[in-house]
């Protein structure tokens, strides 16, 4: 069943696209484009993000349901997947949560479920991002363009933090508690790095959305502390009085070494 405002929505945003200025990406490393999975029981969704994403050079794959995504997963590895919540078969949290639990592939959920308790529960299953239907394709290519970024292969200066039994390795991009390997998402690392690089420096929500997510203008500051959440539960001994990541009520978030 395609919702309302998906029908109005292709009325109107393929001129939108075909009109703008394409986007230059940077194949990966094996030379392709980088590869987008989009997953959503709509078509006519599916069929509006293809057509951004493809004018900002990126390749596409499609799936309508859970089962099919999984399949896509496994055989295409995609760079990013854009992912519906309701689906059939297989449901988009499901989907996350298997994803995280095999590797650090980005995912944005893009639901039609807009309440509080639903963007928590998906950002803390390991989605990157949550946007709420209905939503700009425009947005959302934009989005694509920042986590890919995060995401990809740059320049890192050969920097290796080290705290009381924390390590933070940006050349490698792996961190350490007590010897430990910890397996964190691109996203993660750059949140704990930046705060780590800035000791007892106090970032707001609003801050830390604009300089590790890259967005800016109306968003959700809830996402940071989901993010927060989850990186506390990874590397501090108890995250219920942490040492390292610490809330500074009112204002946001700093790192003490």
């Amino acid at each position: 069943m395609t919702t309302p405002w998906a029908s109005e929505l292709r009325l109107v945003e393929p001129c939108s696209a075909a009109s703008a200025s394409p986007v230059n990406v940077i194949p990966d490393l094996d030379g392709r484009k980088e590869t987008i999975l989009i997953v959503d029981d709509e078509p006519v969704v599916r069929e509006i993000l293809v057509a951004y994403l493809q004018r900002d050079g990126y390749r596409t794959l499609e799936a309508g349901d859970g089962d099919q995504a999984t399949v896509l997963i496994e055989r295409e590895e995609p760079n990013l997947v854009i992912l519906d919540v309701v689906l059939p078969g297989l449901d988009g949290l499901e989907i996350c949560r298997w994803i995280r639990s095999n590797s650090d592939l980005p995912v944005i959920i893009v639901s039609a479920r807009g309440e509080e308790p639903d963007r928590i529960l998906g950002l803390e299953l390991g989605a990157d991002d949550y946007v709420v239907k209905p939503f700009s394709p425009r947005e959302i290519a934009s989005r694509v363009r920042t986590i890919l970024r995060r995401a990809g292969p740059r320049a890192v200066p050969d920097t290796r933090l080290c705290f009381a039994g924390l390590t933070v390795d940006a050349e490698s991009r792996e961190v350490t508690r007590d010897g430990d390997f910890v397996a964190l998402t691109a996203l993660e690392f750059d949140l704990l790095y930046f705060l780590a690089r800035h000791p007892r420096h106090v970032f707001s929500r609003e801050v830390l959305m604009d300089r590790i997510w890259g967005y800016q203008g109306a968003i959700d500051t809830g996402t940071v502390t989901v993010h927060m959440r989850r990186l506390r539960e990874k590397i501090e001994v108890d995250p219920s009085d942490p040492q390292f990541l610490q809330t500074v009520w009112g204002v946001g978030y700093r790192f003490t070494p």
